[in-house]
């Protein structure tokens, strides 16, 4: 007799359901037609495992043991004459198959586990995505004089404009690039645009403040341009709801030492 040798590795899991997922998919079974004997083979194995190294094994994988162990016995049990019922000229068997509780509530807990994972990755794609902490702006709004204004131009405005502006630059972004890495500081970017807006001498328009296309510039100078708001060192105008924003330099703002 050819004794087979079993290499278990132990991994984490979050309950008995997802050992048994685990256990399922590993062995390539139909989650609809589940071999309870080999199935329990496994999972006692995993559990004999686990104490062999010394694992604390929660209570629920004990209590799913003893439940693979009853379904194993039921489905061993031979099926008795006098349980069939004649209806109709017809045998109806009304026994109920003891995996189908089992079975639906690994089919729940599959669902549950995809989602989940939907979730995860999602979370990845977001998290290499350019963020800022929540800042007060409520100051914007003392600092700007309304009569200095044409029309209100809200922070979602200027993230609107900021996205458009995105969406076009990836447009026009060429096939073959050579990417370098440079760190611009936002004080830099704010004394650039505070000189070129002064030395212009009138508005410009919101994309003429981003000249270059990578993402690194154009989220520096959308801050900077925050900053310079926060400071009341510039205006911003639109000539219609939902229009174009222009930019101005606007005189009586903070200077670098924060005072007017």
């Amino acid at each position: 007799m050819i004794v087979q040798e079993y290499s278990v590795k132990v991994e984490a899991f979050e309950g008995p359901l997802d050992l048994l997922l685990h256990l399922i998919n590993r062995l390539e079974i139909d989650i609809y037609d589940i071999p309870v004997a080999q199935i329990t083979e496994q999972y006692l194995l995993y559990i004999h495992t686990m104490k062999e190294l010394q694992l604390d094994v929660a209570s629920e994988y004990l209590v799913m043991a003893a439940t693979l162990i009853e379904i194993k016995s039921k489905m061993l049990l031979p099926k008795h004459d006098e349980e069939l019922m004649e209806e109709e000229g017809e045998f109806l068997n009304f026994e109920e198959d003891p995996r189908e509780e089992l079975m639906n509530r690994l089919i729940e807990y599959r669902k549950y586990k995809e989602a989940a994972n939907d979730l995860k990755e999602m979370e990845e794609e977001r998290s290499h995505l350019y963020t800022r902490p929540p800042s007060d702006l409520s100051e914007l709004m003392k600092e700007v004089k309304p009569e200095e204004v044409k029309l209100d131009v809200s922070l979602y405005d200027m993230l609107g404009a900021l996205q458009k502006l995105m969406r076009r630059k990836k447009l026009q972004k060429p096939l073959q690039t050579r990417i370098t890495r440079q760190e611009i500081p936002i004080e830099k970017r704010m004394e650039e645009l505070l000189h070129d807006l002064r030395s212009f001498r009138g508005r410009k328009h919101f994309y003429e403040l981003f000249p270059e296309s990578t993402k690194e510039y154009i989220v520096v100078t959308f801050l900077a341009l925050l900053e310079l708001l926060k400071k009341n060192n510039i205006l911003l105008e639109q000539d219609n709801n939902f229009s174009d924003i222009y930019v101005s330099y606007k005189e009586g703002g903070m200077d670098e030492n924060g005072y007017y």
